[in-house]
């Protein structure tokens, strides 16, 4: 039933992606006098992945197929910047960019922003949100269909059935993971035309996906700007004295506070327990329910100093940009997803001083494991640039889903992550007709250790990670990639790191020779084989006895000295080397049963 649906899925995905690669899209020509002007005024000092995303998506605008470019990069490390330079390109050559954010205040600073840079160049960038009435939304469309606007802002309004573009060359999506299903069905059909860019701090997990099978191009931004700091984090109980400590400090230094509450119904309530708690402060309140003469104006007492706290619901995580507020007091932080609370919290940090955030748990309910292990990453990751991280993470609690349209997939839970993913990918072969080769690695126990000590690598992270990569070595090129960017990450491996790769090496050449695994009872070494010619052949020679038991065992008998471990896993390896070309096992034909780690 699985295999059934990912067939299907696969179709599907792979005919998106044909028509992107058969249909010609627009071959932008190469940088021009404008355009370097434009990229010289950058009032900040670029990092090296800024300068290398930049070039890549020169690169995917000069190519005649339409771009589909995922950015994946922390708030505040350039990816609003990259989406300028391509529209600024786009809008040189005479084409139209549509910009789509999901909040009002974020559609409201992407136009204060790209007006600021743009500002000298004969563009003209208008926004649709509900800030504009209903005369100036059908004028902003009337333009836009005539052609009179260069960059149309906006919040899923664009999306809407009345809005037309003349001649549409760039789609730039902020944050795609808030738009709904009927949007992302819009932006699909979008996709098979028109270059798309899609900026994000914590792609959903599907979106992340389609970049890590190459069904779409990704780009991670993750040098820090200079003097950016981390976030320091921490999970707590609701201590009224630890909140009032915290504000405090804050105001201490002349900042501002974030208090964090999800629910308009008693978020007054809320606001008035921070007053009693800090009657210092000047507190002001904000969420998406307001009117939005008066939301605008609490955002803007906010943003200009006259309020040191601002009460608001998740509807600051996009677009507000403070330097000034350093500390974010999140209230019933369970109820919220990995990508709402790293996204909050990188409204904090912005500034030279030191940022704090505070992951309230409820006090009237439990946690959820799930909701745990959520907190639990959130605070494992306030390194700088952990977003593609906690991305990552996010994949593992809750998997992709259909990576293509409205279903989310219960599949991914029947049969587990690595799986599908491995099904995915048999389906998309089968369906271009390519001959997939894959080796079942043989099942060794020889009765010795082999691991990653924690005084190697102490982090349980990057273990796990590790292991995983050894897991899906298929060759010996693969072992010794491996090995390298170990050396190079953390040094010069130890002993039991290095017999780990040993076992791994000799799992992958035995899987060559089809054989199924390899057991030492002592003084024999039982081999067990799909092929007992093959077996037959590379055992021929080996020092000591080997005998044929029957039609799918060999016993091999080494001289005593060469049952020491390690000495026993560099004598197999040279007789499955010095056997010569292995027959690997084409995919499709018989498999052995899975390897036990």
């Amino acid at each position: 039933k699985v295999v059934a649906a990912i067939e299907e899925m696969a179709e599907e995905m792979l005919r998106v992606q044909a028509l992107r690669q058969a249909r010609s899209g627009i071959a932008y020509p190469a940088d021009t006098e404008w355009q370097d002007q434009f990229e010289e005024a950058f009032p900040w000092q670029e990092t090296d992945d800024q300068i290398r995303i930049a070039a890549e998506i020169k690169q995917d605008m000069q190519a005649p197929r339409p771009m589909d470019r995922l950015i994946c990069g922390d708030v505040g490390y350039g990816k609003t910047e990259m989406a300028l330079r391509a529209a600024f390109k786009a809008v040189e050559y005479g084409k139209q960019v549509a910009v789509l954010a999901p909040t009002t205040i974020l559609a409201e600073q992407h136009l204060r922003t790209f007006r600021d840079r743009t500002a000298g160049y004969p563009f003209v960038i208008e926004c649709l949100s509900r800030f504009r009435t209903d005369p100036q939304q059908r004028d902003i469309v009337l333009r836009c269909m005539k052609g009179h606007v260069d960059i149309l802002i906006g919040t899923h309004r664009i999306l809407s059935r009345d809005v037309f573009f003349k001649d549409l060359g760039l789609v730039i999506i902020d944050e795609e993971q808030r738009f709904g299903v009927e949007q992302k069905e819009r932006l699909k059909h979008l996709r098979e035309t028109v270059d798309v860019l899609t900026l994000t701090a914590t792609p959903i997990p599907r979106t992340l996906h389609m970049g890590l099978l190459g069904i779409r191009d990704i780009s991670t931004l993750t040098t820090p700007p200079i003097d950016r700091r981390a976030v320091q984090t921490q999970v707590a109980e609701p201590d009224p004295q630890m909140i009032r400590h915290a504000i405090m400090r804050e105001l201490g230094r002349d900042g501002q506070i974030y208090f964090v509450h999800n629910r308009v119904k008693s978020i007054h309530r809320v606001a008035d327990r921070v007053r009693k708690l800090v009657p210092e402060a000047r507190i002001g309140v904000g969420h998406g329910q307001m009117d939005e003469k008066e939301l605008e104006e609490v955002i803007f007492q906010f943003i200009n100093g006259h309020l040191d706290i601002l009460v608001s619901t998740a509807i600051i995580e996009n677009g507000v940009d403070i330097p000034t507020a350093n500390t974010m007091i999140i209230d019933q932080a369970d109820l919220f997803g990995l990508a709402d609370l790293h996204q909050l919290r990188g409204r904090i940090g912005r500034y030279k001083h030191r940022a704090y955030c505070y992951l309230l748990l409820p006090t009237n309910r439990d946690v959820t494991p799930t909701a745990r292990r959520r907190l639990q990453a959130i605070e494992q990751y306030s390194e700088l640039g952990a977003g593609f991280h906690i991305a990552m993470r996010d994949l593992e609690i809750r998997g992709a889903g259909n990576l293509l349209g409205s279903e989310q997939s219960g599949h991914i839970a029947a049969v587990g992550y690595e799986l599908y993913c491995q099904l995915l990918e048999q389906a998309v072969h089968r369906l271009k007709h390519e001959p997939i080769e894959r080796v079942q690695p043989a099942h060794l126990e020889f009765n010795l250790s082999a691991y990653i000590p924690t005084g190697y690598i102490s982090s349980t992270r990057q273990r796990m990670e590790i292991y995983r990569r050894i897991s899906g070595c298929q060759s010996e090129q693969d072992i010794e990639q491996l090995r390298s960017d170990v050396v190079d990450a953390f040094g010069k491996p130890p002993p039991m790191f290095e017999r780990l790769l040993m076992v791994a090496e000799n799992r992958i050449l035995a899987g060559k020779w089809q054989i199924e695994s390899m057991i030492l009872h002592e003084p024999d070494i039982v081999i067990a084989a799909q092929d007992m010619r093959l077996a037959e052949k590379v055992f021929a020679g080996a020092p000591g006895t080997v005998r044929l038991v029957d039609a799918a065992r060999i016993y091999w008998r080494p001289p005593s000295n060469y049952l020491e471990p390690d000495t026993l896993l560099v004598v197999l390896r040279r007789i499955l080397l010095r056997a010569g070309q292995p027959a690997i096992v084409p995919h499709g034909a018989a498999q052995p049963s899975p390897a036990r780690s």
